[in-house]
């Protein structure tokens, strides 16, 4: 049985209707995910940033990231660093002679983000870290929340240093 109450009521019915419907599906956002929790890595320790000539960014497990996933990301370093940004792991880096053996250290940054669990809609947990050199590396956890129609990062902190 369905009464009409008038226009304004079925404003309130449209909201509410809207209201439990608010969750949000992750895996269609993982470039702005992913972006999210690398640079609240990459905010961590500015000691290890001086002086960097790159950024490289180890994409090989973005569980679910395909090619432009992967590009949002290179493009949202590129314009906030302003610095060369690669898709690359540290074998690739030593392999395109940007690790200086001999030192032990690279003339940029490699950040990771090791694990992120995608078990919530809206609050993701990650661990992750950045690498300089052997005596000059962090790992970082943290969380990505959805928040104001977007995703922000959520109680990060150092919890190793090298």
């Amino acid at each position: 049985m369905i009464k009409y109450f008038g226009p304004g009521m079925l404003v309130v019915l449209s909201l509410m209707l809207s209201a439990c419907n608010n969750e949000v599906e992750p895996k269609e956002h993982l470039g702005e995910i992913y972006s999210v929790a690398l640079d609240s890595i990459m905010e961590q320790d500015y000691s290890l940033n001086r002086n960097m000539k790159f950024i490289a960014i180890d994409m090989s497990n973005f569980e679910g990231a395909d090619g432009s996933d992967k590009e949002e990301i290179v493009k949202y370093f590129n314009d906030k660093y302003n610095v060369e940004v690669m898709d690359a792991t540290l074998e690739q880096l030593k392999e395109k002679c940007l690790y200086d053996s001999d030192a032990a250290v690279l003339d940029g940054v490699l950040l990771e983000v090791e694990i992120i669990n995608f078990r919530s809609n809206n609050q993701l947990p990650f661990q992750g870290s950045k690498y300089r050199s052997g005596k000059g590396a962090i790992g970082v956890e943290g969380k990505v929340h959805y928040r104001d129609n977007g995703w922000r990062p959520k109680d990060v902190e150092i919890t190793s240093v090298s």
